[in-house]
């Protein structure tokens, strides 16, 4: 369905600019945003290769390790129908791991593993269960200590000081995951009472 959308605003965007006489500035458009996009991705993946590499040696000293140790008890709280040693608690700490050093490439995949092995948990059912809730939630408003992606756009513009968004942005993700936290247990707690499934 997005990509008839996508296709019918390209095809409507040119039918207009033919018939207003702007096809030479959407021609021109359109070569700078390639430009621009190219400029963009190859600032990105600068930073994310740095972010991935400190990211490894973090993992190498253990670092890691010890934060996905401290975050265990957190997680094993806010999903209670999962066993403690369900694959996919795994796979939900990492995700945090990534997603807290701003890495929301490599913290994708990790959410997609931590998805099947809830569903696998919720005998393969198409329906979401209250974990798999829990988890979009957890990983829409994950705290970002380092926010990588936007440090790289802010490079890219030639910003003075780029990496000054740091404090903004561990504010608002913090008030954004305690918010989603919030709500989730909100509405769990609410279909329990309701007799609801977990």
């Amino acid at each position: 369905m997005v990509n008839i959308i996508w296709v019918l605003l390209t095809v409507i965007g040119l039918v207009f600019a033919v018939v207003n006489g702007k096809v030479e500035e959407v021609n021109k458009a359109i070569f700078q945003g390639a430009q621009e996009a190219v400029t963009i991705s190859l600032g990105l993946i600068s930073v994310l290769v740095f972010w991935l590499g400190l990211m490894k040696i973090a993992e190498g000293a253990g670092l890691l390790v010890k934060l996905a140790r401290l975050a265990r008890p957190f997680i094993l709280r806010l999903f209670p129908e999962l066993p403690k040693d369900h694959p996919a608690i795994g796979y939900i700490l990492s995700n945090m791991m990534a997603n807290m050093f701003g890495l929301g490439n490599a913290a994708t995949p990790l959410g997609i593993k931590a998805m099947e092995e809830m569903k696998r948990a919720n005998n393969g059912k198409n329906e979401a269960s209250s974990s798999m809730i829990t988890f979009l939630a957890l990983n829409t408003s994950s705290i970002t200590l380092v926010p990588t992606t936007v440090i790289a756009l802010r490079i890219t513009y030639e910003s003075e000081s780029p990496a000054e968004i740091i404090g903004a942005t561990l504010l608002a993700t913090c008030v954004s995951m305690l918010g989603a936290i919030l709500l989730d247990r909100f509405f769990y707690l609410r279909r329990l009472k309701k007799g609801g499934k977990k």
